[in-house]
């Protein structure tokens, strides 16, 4: 991707990690959107710099969420999702992971994500870091989980909405296994909060 496709808050604020010894990376919805050419509705960042290590040049972030590793920035007008690079396990409620790794690995990062189109990590020259096939899903327009189907829906059933609504909205076709999966956990949205099923079923 050429740099100057890049969001400009992208590219100033990854200047200012840069000046601190870190790295800002475009992700999910973000990348997928801009690879497609397409205009982010969200702006989406991950970094391996931790929140506590943001404070000292980000103080005016919202660190509501930093033990998880997630802070919101507003910069140049936009509000920015910006989350350190982590390690999931454990998903008893079926939606948040019970235990959370800060990690400095793309590549281990990109494992706890849901579907290959929302794994393309793309840094502030606008290189491309596919792990799983992302670009080759976008070019056939296919949407696919990354690694086992089950396991990612046993993980989050919401995740069954969402394949259908980047389907519907992306004009994407769901790959079989993904698609089998789907039918066989459909049951499992049953133990969700009934408002965020409705929510997402919305959205779709």
């Amino acid at each position: 991707m050429n740099a100057n496709q890049l969001p400009s808050a992208f590219r100033t604020l990854s200047e200012e990690y840069k000046r601190h010894g870190f790295s800002l990376y475009l992700i999910g919805g973000t990348s997928r959107d801009l690879l497609l050419g397409i205009e982010p509705s969200d702006m989406d960042f991950v970094t391996d710099a931790t929140p506590e290590q943001e404070r000292p040049f980000l103080p005016g972030a919202n660190y509501r969420f930093a033990e998880y590793g997630s802070i919101k920035v507003q910069w140049e007008g936009q509000s920015i999702d910006v989350t350190t690079l982590r390690k999931e396990s454990g998903y008893a409620d079926h939606r948040h992971p019970s235990h959370i790794e800060f990690i400095d690995s793309l590549e281990e990062d990109s494992l706890r994500r849901d579907f290959t189109i929302n794994a393309l990590y793309v840094d502030e020259n606008g290189n491309v870091f596919d792990f799983h096939g992302g670009l080759r899903d976008l070019e056939n327009k296919t949407i696919r989980f990354i690694g086992d189907p089950k396991t990612r829906i046993l993980e989050d059933p919401l995740r069954i909405l969402r394949a259908e609504r980047f389907a519907s909205r992306l004009g994407f076709s769901i790959e079989p296994k993904t698609q089998e999966a789907m039918d066989l956990l459909r049951g499992e949205l049953s133990k969700l909060n009934p408002e965020k099923v409705s929510m997402e079923k919305k959205k779709v």
